[in-house]
């Protein structure tokens, strides 16, 4: 039987590169605290197969079923709690959670082990999620075919922390294979500081390492309403932290000010937020954030790291703080915070701490996503080479200049603005037909739709959907899409006009969970064939049914929205008699079956004015699709 080790090349001194030595041979710093660290760097990771007479021997008799990974010498004792009943697990979900919050899993291992099991099943998921088998199919390819093999280290991990806590060697070694795998079968993600952490952690209570990559695997992968695990990308960690800050402004005044009378960027302190709770504080605590992390979700975490930033608040005086390091400053009190406050006391205090619904602040954290990617930026870089998608020498549209071009390029979605433009379809070269229309765009998404009136005037949509969704509502096609469509003006001036949720978060409320969705509406035929466009009726429509559950971009899926108008979501809409973009009240672009005669009016989906005259002629349409290939 064959044992995998994780070594590191040596570098001069004989410290393994990217990690310090005590990584090697001891997972703990010698503190008592349990918490041993090392900042990840570029070099590969090296894989070597040792005999299992060899130091990499497996001693799991300490707690049968899990703990294999442990140091049993650094782990905290179990905690004395009331006898619970076996079926604690199946308790109703209010009963469980205030269980989960008073530590009832602190006095079993076992229980534990058993529960984030059952838990990070729980999560719903994408329905292709990498499990246990794939696990050990990936760490046989990876690892066990040669002796000694190499391997780089994973984007993510770039420039993060290891905290190990209480793992001994066998467990840090699975612990870097872990996220070896988790890089290889979940290559974007880009960014994700929190995740070593939370592996480790996991990796304390899990049978073996595919257990534990099989249930983080389902974090990852959650597709929740509201409900996010784990950042992925800088943008997303960027966000929360801009999102803490906001909330730490609303609920931590005192505190607020204390570090905005200190510190010259408040930001930067309040940037390492996710840190304190899965970096800086003991094991014996971050376990406990973790319990009801996994139950609850990020919004725990909001509300601990306040309670800790209210804690120091209490802690410190303006005298005593004034010029001192604000972000060292913390670091220390988190790190020491068992001589302040109990683990309990803490939480106690956390969800005493009135926060907005997870649906409030998951708006929130949106727009300060969009806020983020206005200022440019997207993963891990700036937006410093977008213009390099539209080629300013081979570009080329009977509408717009490469100028123009790279404006609407700029107000596209980060994702799809890397790629250069690709023309689809143009009534110059493939004539007024609307069937032709759909078959030269279906099987492109995103879109982006230009026309050219008679008039001179130019304007257009970005649409986020293909167009073959229109077919899942068969003849009575309804409204698809997602609230990233937006539309826009060319000239006479350039104006984007979003969803209305994006300007006005306010207005949308969380969806009860009771709440039955609406049935797809039937849209208005656009346009009948006439230069005055009378045909075009500017009836209300019932909001219509989300689309293809999981492909809806997770934060403007209208599943997620309670309106307060039912007009308020209709992106997008196809049918043998023409097309249109918006609506409520009116349309924002419909166009007729020959794509000849449209019609522009103010509708309650963008609260856009008409885009040009009301009853125009199409003088020029062009579809430009993105060119990923």
């Amino acid at each position: 039987m064959l044992q995998v080790g994780l070594t590191l090349p040596r570098a001069p001194g004989g410290a393994a590169r990217g990690f310090p030595a005590e990584l090697e041979g001891d997972s703990g710093d010698g503190d008592g605290s349990g918490t041993a660290q090392a900042v990840l760097g570029s070099s590969p990771v090296t894989v070597i197969i040792t005999p299992e007479a060899d130091t990499w021997h497996i001693d799991s008799s300490s707690c049968p079923g899990c703990g294999q990974f442990v140091d049993w010498d650094q782990m905290p004792e179990e905690e004395p709690r009331a006898d619970l009943p076996e079926d604690v697990l199946d308790s109703p979900p209010k009963e469980l959670k205030r269980l989960v919050r008073e530590g009832c899993w602190a006095g079993s291992r076992s229980l534990r082990a058993t529960a984030y099991h059952r838990l990070s099943q729980r999560v719903a998921c994408r329905l292709v999620t990498p499990d246990a088998f794939v696990y050990r199919d990936v760490a046989e390819r990876l690892f066990g075919k040669h002796s000694v093999s190499a391997h780089p280290l994973p984007d993510f991990l770039q420039g993060c922390s290891l905290p190990t806590y209480c793992l001994n060697p066998e467990g840090v070694t699975a612990l870097k294979k872990i996220l070896i795998c988790i890089g290889n079968q979940f290559p974007d993600i880009t960014y994700s500081p929190a995740l070593p952490s939370l592996v480790a952690l996991l990796l304390h209570y899990s049978e073996d390492e595919a257990q534990c990559f099989e249930n983080i695997s389902r974090l990852i992968a959650s597709n929740a309403p509201h409900t996010s695990y784990i950042d992925q990308s800088f943008l997303a960690h960027r966000a929360s932290c801009m999102t803490f800050g906001d909330l730490a402004n609303k609920h931590c005044p005192a505190a607020h000010k204390l570090i905005a009378s200190t510190s010259e960027n408040v930001f930067e302190v309040y940037s390492e937020w996710l840190s304190w709770l899965f970096h800086d504080l003991p094991f014996s605590y971050a376990i406990r954030v973790f319990d009801v992390f996994l139950l609850e979700g990020q919004k725990v975490l909001y509300r601990i790291a306040l309670a800790l930033l209210k804690q120091f608040r209490l802690s410190v005086t303006s005298a005593e703080h004034e010029g001192t390091d604000t972000k060292a400053e913390l670091q220390a009190f988190v790190q020491n915070i068992a001589e302040h406050v109990t683990v309990d006391k803490l939480l106690e205090r956390a969800f005493g701490i009135r926060l907005f619904s997870r649906k409030e602040i998951w708006l929130l954290q949106m727009a300060n996503r969009k806020a983020l990617m206005e200022r440019g930026i997207t993963m891990v870089q700036s937006r410093q080479s977008f213009h390099l998608a539209v080629d300013m020498q081979s570009f080329s549209s009977g509408i717009v200049s490469a100028q123009e071009m790279r404006i609407i390029w700029s107000w596209i979605p980060e994702r799809f603005s890397l790629f250069p433009p690709l023309l689809l379809f143009s009534t110059s070269e493939d004539g007024c037909s609307l069937q032709r229309f759909y078959s030269c765009c279906e099987g492109y998404e995103p879109t982006v739709l230009l026309l050219k009136t008679t008039d001179g005037e130019v304007c257009g949509a970005f649409l986020s959907s293909d167009w073959s969704e229109r077919k899942k509502n068969g003849l009575a096609s309804g409204f698809f899409g997602t609230g990233e469509c937006f539309v826009f003006t060319v000239r006479p001036e350039m104006e984007r006009y979003e969803w209305v949720f994006i300007k006005k978060p306010e207005l949308a409320k969380a969806v009860p969970r009771s709440r039955q969705r609406s049935p797809s509406p039937v849209p208005t035929p656009p346009l009948s064939s006439s230069p005055d466009g009378r045909g075009a009726s500017s009836n209300l429509l019932t909001v219509p049914a989300p689309q293809r559950r999981g492909r809806l971009s997770p934060f403007l899926a209208i599943r997620h929205f309670l309106l307060p108008s039912k007009t308020a979501s209709m992106f997008m809409s196809g049918s043998r008699e023409g097309i249109i973009i918006g609506g409520g009240g009116g349309q924002a672009l419909s166009l007729d079956a020959n794509l000849l005669w449209g019609r522009t009016e103010h509708c309650e989906t963008f609260d856009n004015p008409p885009l040009c005259q009301e009853n125009f002629k199409v003088q020029l349409l062009e579809v430009w699709g993105i060119q990923n290939t």
